[in-house]
């Protein structure tokens, strides 16, 4: 339209828009040419109060030192140290994804078989037998009986249900489960004890309880019952079942360890038992719950993902901060 010869507050009619945007735009694109309007110009803004050499300075501290007193720092201990508010070190370290406060637990293991493993169980996830049940299988031992000495006051608006710090022990029991990869059924039992002889029981009740017709691939730990010769024995004589070890400090990889998650996030840990039947009864009343509406765990990750991971771990470990 410039070209043309219309004027800027014709313009500006014509478009709707105001004249100093005719104007600024105008003048941009004789100055740039189109780059000049493909985004809009820098504003100056507020001078920033924190220099970015003193940001910096926050975040070398954070990562390569410690105060005096303490294993790591705080929002309070590091503005006393830095001049800073602490306001101001909580946003620095939420913009560069600090956080001090947290610390997580890690495990590598030391199998000299664990490539061999764990090829074997991510298979078995990632492309299960035709004609098979993968089942993860596993023993949550000494789950105790736990009573509290004084009754539960209930949740109100405003306060969370609160339970006494101390509490009764009456005993123990040990659950065996066989968590299905296929629909996420769950076969369990509780037993006193927790030796071959409860396994070879527990096998017992997995062999009743799946089609006779279908092989089942077992996925367990390296506890020593599960390769007790009676065991062996026992395998032997019943050729459709086959265990598959996962590698040594490696529980992460047996899927049957989130479903034990999420029995004694809901069940178990915040319950009250006066004795050991009471605590076997919540135990398969939550198994038979679940059953009539499983919830299926979804293997994603590939052999390839979880060695460059444990890669990028043995790096950080052997890297010299």
């Amino acid at each position: 339209m410039a070209t043309d010869g219309l004027l800027s507050q014709d313009i500006a009619h014509k478009l709707k828009i105001s004249r100093p945007t005719v104007q600024l735009w105008r003048q941009r694109f004789l100055a740039l040419r189109l780059s000049g309007l493909e985004k809009d110009a820098p504003r100056p803004g507020r001078i920033p109060r924190i220099s970015q050499r003193k940001i910096t300075a926050v975040i070398r501290a954070t990562l390569h030192t410690t105060p005096a007193n303490a294993t790591h720092w705080s929002t309070r201990s590091m503005a006393k140290s830095q001049g800073l508010s602490e306001a101001t070190i909580h946003r620095i370290w939420k913009q560069h994804n600090l956080k001090p406060h947290l610390i997580e637990t890690f495990k590598l293991s030391r199998d000299k078989r664990f490539i061999e493993k764990l090829h074997d169980v991510v298979g078995l996830y990632l492309n299960p037998p035709d004609k098979a049940l993968v089942l993860c299988v596993d023993e949550k031992s000494q789950i105790q009986a736990l009573d509290r000495t004084q009754p539960l006051l209930p949740l109100r608006p405003g306060i969370p249900a609160r339970q006494t710090h101390d509490y009764k022990r009456n005993g123990t029991t040990n659950l065996f489960a066989a968590f299905s990869m296929l629909d996420g059924k769950v076969i369990g039992d509780c037993m006193p004890r927790h030796r071959h002889q409860e396994f070879i029981r527990f096998l017992q009740l997995i062999n009743v309880q799946t089609p006779a017709d279908l092989d089942l691939h077992l996925i367990v730990d390296n506890y020593g019952t599960h390769k007790h010769p009676r065991v062996q024995s026992w395998l032997k004589r019943h050729p459709r079942f086959h265990l598959h070890f996962i590698p040594t400090s490696s529980s992460w990889l047996n899927m049957v360890e989130r479903w034990f998650r999420e029995i004694t996030d809901k069940r178990i840990r915040r319950g009250s038992f006066k004795n050991v039947p009471s605590l076997v009864a919540a135990i398969k009343q939550y198994i038979e719950t679940h059953n009539q509406n499983p919830k299926v765990f979804t293997w994603t990750a590939s052999v390839e993902q979880i060695m460059s991971k444990i890669a990028k771990c043995k790096e950080a470990l052997e890297t010299v901060h």
